[in-house]
């Protein structure tokens, strides 16, 4: 398999996104319900209400680690906004909704502290949103090795 990379740096941010022929409340479920998300990133724990810290297992990441994350906003079904810091820096990632149509797209969004690992960063968002959508089409999960380091030059070249 060769993935295309689809990701952007518009200014201080990382933006991907994938479309789902599926109501915003569906992928919404996706996105928030820990047995929906244990199928594509991992399970969580935790009081899900803004300003609340959930506990989030990385079921795709060596170890299974599990990381705390900070609900910044959630404005259901349209909105989550989350944070975290971890021995790899600091994330802020924000997840919006839209629905036109029967098609619901997904804009994901790390606000970028600066843009030196956006080469290792950008293929990881990547593997991650064709996890979501292979998990919510019953298909085959891809392999990372198909994007990184195959897509490293991609994000690179946009710093």
């Amino acid at each position: 398999m060769s993935p295309t990379p689809t990701g952007r740096i518009l200014g201080g941010d990382l933006v991907l996104t994938r479309s789902f022929r599926a109501p915003v409340a569906d992928v919404w479920a996706s996105l928030t319900e820990p047995e929906r998300t244990a199928r594509w990133f991992g399970p969580w724990k935790g009081d899900a209400a803004p300003g609340s810290t959930i506990r989030v297992q990385m079921i795709q990441e060596e170890g299974r680690p599990w990381m705390d994350m900070t609900i910044d906003a959630c404005e259901p079904p349209r909105r989550l906004a989350l944070s975290a810091v971890d021995d790899h820096g600091s994330w802020h990632l924000d997840m919006v909704l839209t629905e036109a149509g029967g098609v619901t797209e997904l804009r994901f969004t790390q606000h970028l502290s600066g843009t030196e690992n956006v080469g290792e960063v950008g293929p990881g968002w990547e593997y991650y949103l064709d996890l979501l959508v292979a998990s919510r089409d019953g298909a085959p999960f891809p392999s990372f090795d198909d994007y990184y380091p195959a897509m490293k030059e991609h994000f690179e070249s946009q710093r």
